[in-house]
């Protein structure tokens, strides 16, 4: 019996060590689908076109994009995972307390030229899967110019106090009312996608009129007239099918042939077409449904 003992030692280890490996694949598995999805979410946050700088050799997501607005130019940070200009040294909770409480890992309130108040909504698995794709990318060293703002905006503080009187954290809340696609399509639209913040009209100091959701904003950034799309039928696009609204987020094509322009052409080249058809028709339900203001 002694004899064989070399040889049992052999086929256990042998067992254990092909057993330790399946647990090793499965996990590198599981790594690379939440990275895939990370990939798919950044997208459909529009991470790209805001974070790339308007340069022939941008880098993708290392910052630089300047967004100007009635109260100064913000420049937008560095998301690679770059450990000294970029994202590096985040945690988990650094990232996901940036999206739903709009602070920054030393507790400092963000300016909302970055969109946490739609972000909010999301889920924080949502969150992690985003990180996850952010921190597989090749870090990339590229310091950001501070932002270019007003005396009276110098202070995070003035952030902070902005926050207070117009920020409410809280998770999107499906409608059970609502059909499965209304509520992927809300879900996109209101948060991951912040569509509003470009087409719902603001107040004076900055805060999104959500009543008046995606009716359109005649003071975009950059002074550009962001349209409304509620279904409106004069002056929305309620003469829009739901096909025509798939079709348009994939390829840019108006109903009319003509094509975006302006800043939706970046948002359908590194956003919406990057969506699966399902999660477009989604988006349309939802849009489809918004009441005209006139009608409310």
């Amino acid at each position: 019996m002694r004899a064989r003992a070399p040889f049992l030692t052999t086929i256990v280890t042998a067992g254990l060590l092909f057993y330790l490996s399946d647990i090793s694949v499965a996990a590198a598995s599981a790594d690379e689908t939440l990275v895939e999805r990370g990939r798919y979410l950044v997208h459909a946050g529009g991470c790209i076109t805001c974070h790339t700088e308007e340069s022939a050799d941008a880098v993708p997501l290392a910052g630089g994009y300047a967004v100007k607005s009635p109260f100064g130019t913000f420049y937008t940070p560095n998301i690679t995972p770059d450990k000294e200009t970029g994202i590096g040294n985040w945690s988990d909770e650094d990232f996901v307390r940036a999206f739903h409480q709009g602070l920054n890992p030393d507790g400092e309130a963000y300016f909302p030229a970055f969109p946490y108040t739609s972000y909010t909504g999301a889920t924080r698995e949502d969150l992690l899967a985003m990180k996850a794709y952010l921190f597989s990318l090749v870090p990339v060293r590229k310091e950001i110019p501070p932002h270019d703002l007003p005396v009276y905006m110098s202070s995070r503080l003035a952030a902070r106090a902005w926050q207070l009187s117009y920020f409410d954290a809280a998770r999107f809340e499906p409608d059970e009312s609502r059909s499965a696609a209304w509520n992927r399509g809300a879900y996109l639209v209101r948060h991951l996608g912040h569509c509003g913040e470009c087409h719902t009209p603001r107040g004076t100091l900055g805060a999104l009129l959500h009543d008046r959701e995606l009716t359109g904003n005649p003071d975009g950034a950059d002074g550009e007239s962001i349209p409304n799309i509620t279904a409106d039928r004069k002056d929305g696009i309620g003469r829009w099918s739901l096909s025509d609204i798939e079709y348009f987020l994939d390829l840019g094509m108006l109903p009319d042939g003509d094509f975006a322009g302006g800043s939706m052409s970046s948002v359908i080249e590194d956003n919406t077409s990057k969506l699966t058809r399902e999660d477009r028709m989604a988006i349309a339900t939802y849009i489809a449904s918004l009441v005209p203001l006139e009608s409310e």
